[in-house]
């Protein structure tokens, strides 16, 4: 049994070594064990291929803005691993990550003498997020991001308030398949009987599976540009600035401080779950509240400037999606600048179609690789680019610290790429940078 938390942290990820098993039979097991906590957790399912997190803190911030308790489960963690299990966006204490493992741990070691096996990395957290919020510190509402896919997600166990699909595209292919409509049933996995749904999925291919998926479990859908929409989008020096027009209410000239279109998107997507909630299950949100949550949102290595001088940005873009609007949000917001990226991804992503936007972007590009199992060689990375101004280093902290010494006012150090390779990165910024 553990006692301290290094050992809970080293126990959990030890159960790295099973790797990813799909399905949801060994979380019904536990969660049968427990006494079914996640019957007491009311939540919102947030799905998608990219914007899950930052979803999460505009509706994060809305409902803390009307004065609700706000419980998140959220993936992978930046900073450290306690805030993967959050409550108004503070990670749980040290102690209570102990206490948690103390009451999963002997269910995983009875659980591998079954049939069903052990349970993995991924399963373990979440079992203890459902048992921290549905047994020992209930919420007014939990915001509960889909791991991986949603169909034979481990966060499947849950019976939502609202379901969310932010938007469908091209990630682990290996695992949901080959196409947008292969990816797309997967992710509309989530959509439970009755249970309404927010989408801002865009691709034709896409659509129809999430449309025809949630007319089968009769989930009423609200679509963005169809039943929600954005008008008077603007780009500002702080961030983003547009107007919303949902069935119930009209937001005029609201903000955000997170810049890119793919956030204003996020951003409305999370409006409209609000209102679901308010008009569903009599929260007590006011346009007010839906205003200050949405200019107080944030969301750590996404398009966060760590410094001013030099002009430094992190952002967690690790599939081709992200890349694309990455680079958009760059020649938006920084349409002068001499761009030089870092870059650092994991094998198993579509590393081609990712690197060659970046390729257009940048006056210079700069290949790593990092601490991390499945992380690719720098010289593979660069062996995929055709810039004429590439480089290769092994040492990504000293390829920093260097720029930040020859960066000029009109240089932007993008350091990009595994949100893993982000976290790294922005705890060495984070030390060493004053804005």
């Amino acid at each position: 049994m553990v006692r301290t938390y290094d050992e809970a942290v080293a126990w959990i990820h030890g159960r790295l070594r099973l790797g990813m098993k799909p399905g949801l039979k060994r979380m019904e097991w536990m969660m049968e064990k427990l006494g079914h906590p996640e019957r007491r957790v009311r939540a919102v399912h947030i799905g998608g291929t990219n914007g899950k997190g930052s979803t999460v803190a505009y509706l994060r911030s809305i409902l803390q803005a009307a004065g609700y308790s706000v419980g998140t489960f959220t993936s992978p963690y930046v900073e450290q691993f306690n805030e993967r299990i959050s409550i108004n966006g503070e990670p749980i204490s040290d102690q209570e990550i102990v206490e948690l493992v103390q009451v999963i741990q002997p269910l995983a070691d009875e659980l591998e003498k079954t049939e069903l096996g052990g349970p993995t990395e991924f399963e373990v957290i979440t079992a203890m997020m459902l048992y921290y919020f549905g047994k020992q510190n209930v919420q007014d509402i939990v915001l509960v991001e889909v791991g991986l896919g949603g169909r034979l997600d481990s966060t499947n166990v849950i019976y939502p308030l609202v379901s969310v699909i932010t938007n469908v595209s091209y990630d682990h292919m290996n695992i949901l398949g080959d196409t947008l409509a292969q990816i797309a049933a997967e992710k509309a996995g989530i959509i439970k009987p009755g249970v309404p749904l927010v989408t801002a999925v865009k691709e034709p291919e896409a659509w129809e599976v999430i449309a025809k998926t949630a007319a089968e479990r009769k989930a009423k859908l609200y679509r963005l540009g169809v039943d929600f929409t954005v008008t008077d989008w603007k780009t500002t020096a702080e961030g983003e600035q547009f107007s919303l027009a949902t069935p119930f209410a009209e937001y005029r000239d609201v903000r955000i401080q997170m810049p890119g279109a793919h956030q204003v998107d996020n951003a409305a997507v999370a409006v409209m779950a609000a209102e679901l909630l308010r008009l569903g299950y009599s929260f007590l949100i006011d346009p007010e509240h839906i205003a200050d949550g949405l200019a107080a949102a944030a969301w750590p290595g996404r398009f966060e400037q760590v410094s001013g001088n030099p002009l430094i940005i992190l952002d967690g873009a690790h599939n081709e999606a992200g890349i694309r609007a990455l680079v958009e949000t760059v020649r938006a917001h920084y349409p002068d600048k001499r761009v030089h990226v870092l870059f650092a991804a994991l094998t198993d992503k579509p590393l081609e179609r990712m690197i060659e936007p970046l390729d257009e972007l940048a006056d210079t590009i700069t290949f790593t690789t990092f601490d991390f199992p499945r992380a690719a060689a720098a010289e593979d990375l660069a062996a995929l680019s055709s810039h004429p101004h590439k480089a290769v280093v092994g040492d990504w902290t000293a390829w920093i610290d260097g720029k930040k010494k020859e960066a000029g006012s009109d240089d932007l150090l993008l350091i990009t790429g595994s949100l893993y390779f982000i976290s790294e990165a922005r705890k060495l910024l984070k030390k060493h940078t004053k804005r």
